[in-house]
């Protein structure tokens, strides 16, 4: 069954959705940061739906939607499709209403959301490159009898996901600035519409992938490491939303993204995945202006085990914590082990080294060595190079 044409919810609305989702969706705590408010340059809290049940704020709609099912709506079961996040809700939310659920996804969805999806219970079919894709042949089955419980484009998911404004109007106060992950905008629809109605002082940043930022009036579609938030293009129930609510709407690039992830997981011990982490680097990377007291909401958790190792690794390297440099030392017993010591003796741990003798074009008796170094930071970075090159190692910086 197609889903109706719908309204954009009321407050009353998202209040009913709150008082449905009691002792269901947790009240996501809010967290301070020293480190990345001196980052950023103001005090700045972090709203945690990444501790959230199924890992995002995607239950609170979720819940929301199936919660309000009619007799033969649940006997004719439900349909979405999603990246993973919304997926995961809909098929928690359908397992515990007594409800059969199909959900549809992307064929290179991430594997941990595929595999948390179908632990639910949910039927799962990769459909499409993209979220765009799996929406069609979710559709497809909708019209088949199906209910289609729409990501983003639902007044009911929408309220649910509002539920996320109320509790942030009572936990922080003193906020000046609300920054938003921005993909369909249902998250930031319905926060809006919530946090404006009970404290219009706030204003409200939506935050999209540079590679994928329809909102913010780019026409290219890319890959991003955000998969959460890559929807080629919002619903127009939200965009007129947002259009009327929304104070600004900013892009971040992966390589941001990227470094918001480690600084989440190393300084705060908080894993988020790409598009949870969108709204941290918008802050960091100076987007959102004023001093004010800023929260960024943290969408969502459900990183990719792999893709997370590939982050840090990547954040670390471009955050001056690793140093690769490629070096030459004499082809001759005990020439590498004198470099390595001296290494040591300056306290410099030694990750990989790698030999090239062969197919380069490098001096008789000399090979060609890259050494992968742990560092603290830029500086660090730049003083051991120097200290190299004294030694009489010719060094070049490779990344």
């Amino acid at each position: 069954m197609a889903m109706a044409t719908r309204t954009a919810p009321t407050l009353a609305d998202i209040e009913a959705a709150k008082e449905r989702l009691e002792g269901i969706a947790r009240v996501t705590p809010v967290y301070s940061s020293e480190t990345l408010g001196r980052l950023s340059g103001r005090p700045l809290w972090l709203k945690a739906e990444n501790l959230q049940r199924t890992g995002s704020f995607k239950i609170r709609g979720a819940v929301n939607r199936v919660s309000t099912l009619g007799p033969e709506e649940r006997a004719a079961g439900v349909v979405t499709a999603s990246a993973g996040n919304h997926g995961q809700a809909v098929a928690w939310a359908a397992r515990e209403a007594g409800v059969e659920a199909t959900i549809f996804m992307p064929e290179d969805a991430p594997m941990a959301k595929i595999e948390a999806t179908r632990s639910y219970g949910a039927e799962i079919v990769l459909a499409g490159s993209g979220y765009d894709g799996a929406q069609t042949a979710a559709r497809e089955r909708a019209d088949a009898g199906a209910t289609l419980i729409h990501a983003f484009e639902d007044d009911v998911v929408i309220a649910g996901q509002g539920t996320i404004g109320l509790e942030l109007a009572d936990q922080l106060p003193d906020l000046g600035v609300l920054v938003v992950p921005v993909g369909g905008g249902g998250l930031a629809s319905g926060v809006a519409i919530a946090l404006k109605a009970r404290r219009p002082d706030v204003r409200i940043v939506g935050v999209q992938a540079a590679s994928c930022a329809p909102l913010a009036g780019s026409t290219e579609i890319g890959f991003t490491i955000a998969d959460g938030i890559a929807v080629k293009q919002p619903g127009e129930l939200t965009s007129a939303i947002l259009a009327d609510l929304l104070d600004d709407v900013v892009t971040v690039t992966d390589d941001e993204i990227a470094q918001a992830i480690v600084l989440l997981l190393e300084r705060v011990k908080l894993v988020v995945e790409g598009g949870g982490a969108a709204s941290v680097a918008a802050l960091l990377g100076g987007k959102v202006a004023g001093a004010d007291t800023a929260c960024a909401l943290l969408s969502g958790g459900n990183i990719d085990a792999s893709l997370l190792m590939e982050v840090a690794r990547y954040g670390l390297t471009r955050g001056g914590r690793y140093l690769v440099v490629r070096t030459q030392v004499r082809d001759r017993p005990g020439a590498l082990a004198t470099l390595l010591t001296r290494l040591a003796e300056d306290h410099v741990n030694v990750h990989a080294v790698e030999h090239h003798r062969e197919g380069m074009e490098i001096p008789l008796a000399v090979t060609e060595v890259e050494l992968t170094l742990a560092t603290r930071d830029h500086q660090h970075c730049e003083e051991l190079l120097e200290r190299m090159r004294e030694w009489g190692y010719p060094s070049e910086h490779l990344r």
